[in-house]
């Protein structure tokens, strides 16, 4: 059994967005307000979290999250990477680096994002990375339990599209974790079959350059064929939580900050 929590579920601005007086920036449903998205995943003993944004100290302490074992990066933009500094705080605490898994390309992003991070003679007290290189292929998390034995767990990566960007979905156990994407090669598909949760990004109803229309979403969720699934990275276009339940169909949920989902 394992477990998701949507840390966030909007998009790049984040719901309400600055200076947007549209119905669903004012609602006062709490299930509309949207932080950039995050979520951690907790399956066989291990806290892993998908993606870092500039809400991630907010989320933590929202959620009462006092460690986790590992961040795994989908892609290298600001509102997936943006709150990588505040790992300062399992550093002080663990007194050692934290992994980071990601692609060389994201990694050569977080070196400029946070040179300071990776400069020869370091300011006191910035964060500590351990960059791990991960590909389309399975790796494996590691770590010591409390009872001294070595317990790991595998992920999947799923090769996605954002655009031309070339980025990454997981998989871990039967759930899978899609964001940012517009198109999936053929070939993967194979790694989302006997999934039992499956979780995708969509924006806005009609068709965009970079995200998976809802249509879009529909489809891929369909092809999928999970018996639950959600919807993440929402915008404020798409409508409010209330006004999607209503034209969803039965097997899908737009996610909202706070969520948690068994699989």
């Amino acid at each position: 059994m394992g477990k998701i929590t949507f840390l966030g579920t909007g998009i790049s601005q984040g719901v309400p967005m600055i200076g947007c007086n549209c119905h669903v920036c004012k609602s006062s449903d709490i299930k509309d307000n949207r932080l950039r998205t995050s979520a951690l995943v907790e399956y066989c003993g291990f806290r892993i979290l998908i993606d870092c944004g500039p809400d991630f100290r907010q989320q933590l302490l929202r959620e009462n999250i006092s460690d986790i074992d590992a961040v795994i990066l989908t892609h290298q933009h600001k509102d997936h990477t943006g709150g990588l500094d505040d790992i300062r705080a399992f550093n002080y605490f663990r007194k050692s680096a934290f992994p980071i898994y990601a692609e060389p390309n994201v990694q050569e992003s977080l070196k400029m994002e946070y040179s300071y991070a990776f400069a020869e003679y370091k300011y006191p007290g910035v964060p500590e990375y351990d960059l791990q290189t991960i590909s389309e292929e399975p790796f494996t998390i590691t770590k010591m339990a409390e009872d001294g034995t070595l317990k790991s767990i595998t992920i999947t990566p799923i090769r996605v599209y954002h655009y031309m960007l070339p980025i990454l979905g997981f998989r871990i156990g039967n759930m899978a974790y899609i964001t940012d994407g517009s198109s999936i090669p053929e070939p993967e598909f194979d790694k989302l079959k006997g999934l039992s949760l499956f979780i995708i990004n969509t924006v806005r109803k009609e068709k965009h350059i970079s995200h998976f229309s809802l249509p879009e979403a529909i489809d891929v969720i369909n092809r999928v064929g999970a018996p639950q699934n959600y919807l993440t990275h929402l915008s404020h276009q798409i409508g409010t939580y209330n006004e999607l339940i209503q034209i969803l169909p039965e097997n899908v949920l737009p996610a909202y900050d706070g969520l948690k989902v068994n699989f």
